[in-house]
């Protein structure tokens, strides 16, 4: 269902690294994550924590905490999948950093947040299948 899944956090001044990265580790438990350091507006430094998984055993693992979602966060994708997909079939969503590092999935608009793209498996490759296929990952 899932060809692969790449995630994004950033981690500023103020906030740990450690926690930003058990966030992280809460959604994607076998994230390797790697690292890169920046600079932000204002000179200070930001490091991105960011990576890639592509094994099936790993993206099985993604799908199964993606299930246990609580339903209305489940039912508030699949009503938004539309906005939320491009035209090649990602899926993009985002996920409270603070609330994950909790144990607390919570589905969030701002861009302070843990950000996933999920690749849909989908032939051909358009977004209408794609559609489809993400709808049975998140029916409820």
């Amino acid at each position: 269902m899932i060809h692969n899944l790449s995630y994004r956090a950033f981690v500023y001044g103020t906030e740990s690294e450690d926690k930003v990265r058990g966030a992280i580790h809460t959604l994607i438990p076998s994230a390797q994550v790697e690292k890169e350091i920046t600079e932000g507006y204002h000179k200070n430094p930001v490091i991105i924590l960011h990576g890639r998984i592509n094994q099936k055993r790993e993206i099985k693992d993604f799908l199964e905490k993606l299930q246990s979602l609580k339903p209305s966060t489940k039912k508030k994708i699949s009503k938004e999948l539309e906005n939320r997909m491009d035209g090649r079939g990602n899926l993009f969503l985002r996920f409270d950093k603070q609330r994950a590092y909790l144990g607390d999935l919570v589905l969030v608009e701002h861009g302070d947040a843990l950000h996933i793209k999920l690749k849909i498996a989908a032939y051909p490759a358009r977004k209408e299948v794609a559609l489809r296929v993400a709808q049975k990952i998140f029916k409820t």
